[in-house]
């Protein structure tokens, strides 16, 4: 009787285990696509923030500043879309950014304005970065732009605003 009750035991295992499928146990992952890393002039044109120019003081004051040219030729590639700059050119950048501090006026060379050329060169290494990920979505792309054109922005408004200072007269009773 043991026997008759562990084959039929067995029996029923093999037929209820044969009758399902196999679930596949291995989770895939799935990663969202990398975006396109072109990014548009009409699609910077789109974000929304706050662009200082530089006065007539500032620009003459910064006349000679070769690095500050070359940062503008830069920005001016970033507005159009054009981010190859940024594609695997970890050195040149490193470079630059040490020529352009060497190279910065007296007249602006002030923690202010320092402060401000840091926080610049923040958000240069953010967007080499995520321009060179893989993973990148557009949205991430587009607000690291933002932040890098803020951060350029910001570097004008500190400049126009020392000279400002520093050309006003007050005197003291």
């Amino acid at each position: 009787m043991k026997k008759y009750i562990i084959v039929t035991f067995c029996v029923s295992m093999f037929c209820f285990s044969c009758n399902k499928t196999q679930k596949d146990t291995t989770t895939e992952k799935t990663f969202q696509q990398p975006v396109s890393k072109s990014f548009s002039e009409k699609d910077i044109s789109k974000l929304k923030y706050v662009e200082y120019t530089l006065d007539s003081k500032t620009k003459k004051a910064i006349e000679n500043w070769i690095k500050y040219n070359d940062l503008k030729e830069i920005v001016q590639n970033v507005k159009k879309g054009d981010l190859s700059y940024f594609m695997d050119n970890n050195k040149a950048i490193k470079t630059f950014l040490t020529e352009f501090k060497k190279t910065i006026p007296d007249t602006l060379n002030t923690p202010s304005v320092m402060a401000r050329i840091t926080a610049f060169e923040t958000k240069l290494y953010k967007l080499e970065s995520v321009t060179n990920l893989q993973t990148t979505t557009k949205q991430e792309l587009g607000s690291t732009i933002k932040e890098f054109l803020q951060s350029i922005s910001n570097l004008n408004l500190q400049m126009n605003k020392k000279l400002e200072k520093d050309s006003q007269y007050i005197e003291k009773p």
